[in-house]
């Protein structure tokens, strides 16, 4: 049973913090001490005014990832796939891109997001079972916006991928093979895929971005087609549950075996380093971002959807586990504030700084040995699919306009943000910005890939400069 003076500290942070930072409602979950405290905060809409429980469901995004690699390795544990393995053995027929890359890209490069394939593909495919495998199809005209295996630039098509693989080893749709390879086996009661199924539940309703963070967002998910890479809503209690399953070596809370040992290792070794584009460096591994925390490894994910944020993070030296599910659309200043103290609580762990503008920056603009002339040469169209950034040079400082597009501009509809950069390195390469003053840092860095095609690395993302 969780200690009562624990969970009535952690319910007056968790209060407290997320009335500061503007996050209508959460769920906090930490397992430390071989125990579990659950709490939560606010309300699952700000249009209804329900309150949120402990038991309450919120989209998890991008951590469905680490979901779905998990099933991969048991396919690799039943020697139905390798690491090694490309896109065109498993799934022959598929193309991806022109020219085709199927042949070269593997299941390794789509775990690790280094396959080189335009990640933010939301394409609406239908509600049907077909829906990943038309997804899949339509690749063929897909971007390569870097030569396989070349860089880490994050990657959701590359994880629909992954899931329509599972759908053709299992002979059946992904969200079947979920609750038989990982939902039942860890007897999950409150972790679902499809909206008809979170209805049954306390769910949660994302929220816009501020200054309208008390507004209820126009859409509740993403497509189906999108599933793999990030569909499952769940409660913090079988999040936590999952992750314990990575913890404990891969057996789950029966002691049955759900993963391999090797595997969830496998799992957790750098494959790639990750530049860094937010508060803590590291590399990726299968699925699993590896932080550095101050020396100490750190292994987690977060996730984004539409108007919720939800973050994990595990200290398997110590074997602490918190996750953060909100329905707020940036998430990151409770993320920060609130996890920190848990892991400085209960692993004496302290969350690197975020990144942050030289000293001068913010006063005088252009770093010393750096002009405008040379700033200028960042300026420029860079456009991926979902995503437009406009970067000009306006009175010695880069101005950059970002602009959603595409099928994921009519889920979010947002609006086009105006952002200045200020620089944080002397070469003029990497600078930060942030849209209000509470808020943390973000990463913008200009560089070239090997063809000296200059690109802009944001979001975790690769984007090329088109004009």
């Amino acid at each position: 049973m969780p200690d009562s003076a624990s969970t009535a500290h952690w319910t007056s942070r968790l209060a407290d913090l997320a009335a500061a930072t503007h996050v209508p409602g959460a769920t906090l979950a930490i397992w430390a001490n071989d125990q579990e405290t659950l709490v939560c905060h606010g309300v699952l809409s700000t249009a209804t005014g329900v309150a949120v429980t402990p038991a309450s469901l919120f989209q998890i995004g991008s951590i469905t990832k680490v979901w779905t690699a998990t099933m991969i390795m048991q396919l690799i544990d039943g020697g139905k796939l390798s690491l090694d393995t490309t896109v065109a053995e498993v799934l022959p027929g598929v193309h991806l891109g022109d020219p085709d890359v199927s042949t070269d890209v593997t299941v390794r490069h789509l775990l690790t997001h280094t396959s080189g394939i335009d990640g933010d593909i939301f394409t609406d495919t239908g509600r049907g079972d077909d829906c990943l495998a038309r997804y899949v199809s339509e690749l063929a005209a897909a971007v390569q916006t870097h030569p396989v295996g070349a860089a880490y630039s994050y990657c959701n098509s590359g994880f629909v991928l992954l899931g329509r693989i599972i759908e053709v080893l299992d002979g059946q749709v992904w969200d079947a093979s979920l609750r038989q390879r990982l939902i039942e086996p860890l007897g999950l009661t409150q972790t679902v895929t499809l909206p008809e199924e979170a209805i049954m539940h306390r769910t949660g309703v994302g929220h816009r971005e501020r200054p309208r963070a008390d507004e209820p967002v126009p859409a509740w998910m993403l497509a189906r087609s999108l599933g793999p890479a990030g569909l499952i809503t769940a409660s913090a209690h079988d999040v936590l549950t999952f992750a314990r399953l990575h913890l404990d070596g891969g057996v789950g809370q029966d002691r049955a075996r759900v993963l391999s040992e090797g595997s969830v290792a496998a799992m957790q070794v750098p494959q790639f380093p990750v530049p860094q584009d937010g508060a803590e460096p590291g590399s990726v591994g299968l699925a699993w971002r590896l932080f550095d925390w101050n020396g100490r490894r750190v292994v987690g994910h977060d996730g984004s959807t539409v108007g919720q944020s939800a973050y994990l993070r595990v200290d398997p030296e110590h074997r602490v586990v918190a996750c953060l599910l909100t329905n707020a659309s940036n998430g990151d200043p409770l993320f920060r504030q609130i996890i920190g103290e848990v892991l400085a609580e209960y692993a004496g762990l302290e969350m690197p700084p975020g990144p942050e503008p030289l000293a001068a920056a913010v006063a005088d603009g252009a770093p010393d040995g750096t002009d405008g002339k040379d700033l200028a040469r960042h300026a420029g169209r860079y456009e991926r699919t979902s995503r437009r950034y406009d970067v000009s040079l306006r009175d010695g400082r880069l101005h950059v306009v970002l602009t959603t597009t595409g099928e994921l501009a009519a889920v979010r509809d947002s609006e086009p943000e105006e952002l200045d950069l200020y620089p944080a390195d002397s070469a003029g390469s990497t600078f930060v910005s942030r849209s209000h003053d509470d808020e943390p840092w973000t990463v913008f860095s200009f560089g070239r890939l090997a063809d000296h095609t200059p690109y802009l690395f944001a979001g975790g993302r690769i984007t090329l400069r088109s004009g």
